[in-house]
């Protein structure tokens, strides 16, 4: 191993040629972490403006491309689309080129589309750029738990609420203001539309300095840095190197010889290897499952006062077996099945809601411009609740009662919208904001039934994957329900419906256990 590694005497230094040869220098962690936060909440603000500055213009948009209300329906269904076709390639392109690489690319493709699709000049056009835009809000959508589980692993409940949080008002936001600003702009809806790209632009710039970072920088605190970590007794080890006392092995001791294990990688039965290397298990930190950003090391160099021998040779060879073992069985889990379940049908409620709530306002005699803040005021219930519900599921054993709320407060809305749509608007879009905060419920959900990393990537882009596949039927039947009706009856009984089987997949999705537990039966 020599060969492959410099050494030192410094206890605190070991470095890795051959990484930095290929990697630019990582900034200190405070200065990373800062901006990693700016990134996730500028990249969270422009995940639905895309599809709400739509629903406040759908009607323009409409008489302008000459679109029927069944082709309006098609559009409201390209969203989710899109994200089942594109978001279940996020975890591959994330392996490949990183993931801050795949969500900077994410908010170039968002820009280019809002920038393109209003002048496109025809509805397969205007459909083409959309999807375009919608490529880059799927993968950035899945990688969005990711990044927070790996960044911030003892946080997830408060970073999954920032992010949600800041999500929603970027949701409401557009929904607010497009259509007084674009009556501001001169009364054309191209422009009201294409206006979001800057802020699409604006999120590409936190993301720049990760493009080329694979790993995450200063995880050596997390033990999730490999190589240039210091190992006790100053023997380098390029995998996982423990900090704050987290080494490798039962009871959490250093491996004999002086050379802590690769990071908390388990052996079998969980303890390290003697020679110093890590037994053949998965390298997580606190729970969080390697990755290739942050992968157990196969090649730990043995310690300089423990013999490394045929005890370091047989570890090493069983950490190559377990990081070349295939991927999680994650179909096999009944718990990811009922979370995709769940994503997909709350995914529904919501694109009809975005789609199609302001029209069933201005329907009902509401002007245009109170139906998008009707529209907003959904929305922009999802900025406190996606802080706070995030932060009390994490601390409840069970998440089923907050579906089970969550979904009582949908019907309410549901039964306001056919009885009484105008005379009780306000309530019903309150009502209706509480039910759609079922969507930073479900990514917190994401990250608490997986305990690895790995394991929150497959489950991630699994259940949207599968969700948004769910999802693609309900705002295209609602549209051709309301063109052939010729009312709204029809489609609000069919939202009604499918807020039923949400509430108990809900319940089953919230239950105490991990993917990793049931695809290993």
């Amino acid at each position: 191993m020599a060969s492959e590694e410099t050494r030192t005497t410094n206890p605190t230094t070991v470095r890795s040629p051959a990484r930095a040869a290929d990697e630019s220098p990582v900034p200190t962690r405070a200065w990373t972490t800062r901006l990693i936060v700016l990134g996730i909440v500028l990249a969270a603000l422009n995940l639905r403006p895309a599809i709400t500055s739509l629903g406040a213009l759908l009607e323009e948009v409409r008489d302008g491309l000459g679109m029927s209300g069944s082709m309006a329906g098609l559009l409201t269904s390209v969203p989710p689309l899109c994200f089942a076709l594109f978001g279940v390639t996020a975890p591959r392109l994330a392996r490949r080129f990183g993931a801050g690489a795949v969500v900077c690319a994410g908010m170039v493709a968002i820009t280019a589309g809002l920038l393109i699709r209003p002048y496109a000049g025809s509805t397969p056009a205007f459909l083409a750029a959309s999807a375009l835009a919608l490529m880059g809000i799927a993968v950035s959508n899945v990688l969005m738990p990711v990044i927070v589980k790996r960044w911030f692993p003892d946080r997830v409940g408060s970073m999954t609420g920032l992010y949600s949080m800041a999500l929603a008002l970027g949701t409401s936001a557009a929904a607010a203001v497009t259509v007084p600003m674009t009556d501001a702009l001169g009364g054309n809806w191209q422009t009201g539309l294409a206006v979001w790209a800057a802020l699409a632009a604006a999120a590409v710039l936190p993301w720049l300095p990760f493009v080329r970072h694979r790993r995450v920088p200063g995880a050596e605190e997390r033990a999730a840095g490999r190589g240039d970590v210091p190992t006790r007794g100053g023997a380098a080890g390029r995998g996982k190197a423990p900090a704050r006392g987290e080494a490798a092995g039962r009871g959490d001791a250093p491996a004999r010889g002086g050379v802590a294990g690769s990071g908390g990688a388990t052996g079998r039965g969980g303890a390290p290897a003697r020679g110093g290397a890590a037994g053949h298990g998965e390298a997580f930190a606190r729970g969080d499952a390697a990755t290739r950003e942050d992968a157990p090391a196969w090649q730990g160099a043995s310690a300089d006062g423990g013999a490394s021998g045929r005890a370091g040779a047989a570890a090493r060879k069983d950490a190559r077996r377990r990081a070349e073992a295939p991927a999680l069985r994650i179909t096999r889990s009944r718990t990811a099945w009922a979370l995709a379940v769940f994503f997909g049908l709350q995914a529904t409620a919501a694109y009809i809601t975005m789609g199609w709530m302001a029209q069933i306002f201005r329907d009902a005699g509401v002007p245009a411009s109170t139906a998008g803040l009707l529209l907003a005021v959904t929305m922009v219930m999802g900025v406190p609740l996606a802080f706070v519900i995030p932060r009390v599921a994490t601390r409840l054993p069970h998440q089923g009662p907050i579906a089970l709320v969550l979904g009582v407060c949908g019907l309410a809305g549901y039964a306001g919208l056919y009885f009484a749509p105008a005379a009780g608007a306000w309530a019903w879009a309150v009502l209706l904001g509480i039910s759609n905060c079922a969507f930073p419920l479900a990514l917190t959900m994401v990250g608490m039934r997986a305990r690895t990393g790995a394991g929150v990537t497959q489950l991630s882009a699994f259940a949207q994957s599968t969700g948004y596949l769910i999802s693609i039927p309900g705002p295209l039947l609602v549209g051709v329900l309301y063109q052939h009706s010729g009312g709204w009856g029809l489609p609000i009984a069919l939202m009604t419906a499918l807020m039923i089987p949400q509430m108990a997949v809900g319940v089953l999705a919230g239950r105490n256990r991990t993917v990793e537990d049931e695809a290993a039966r």
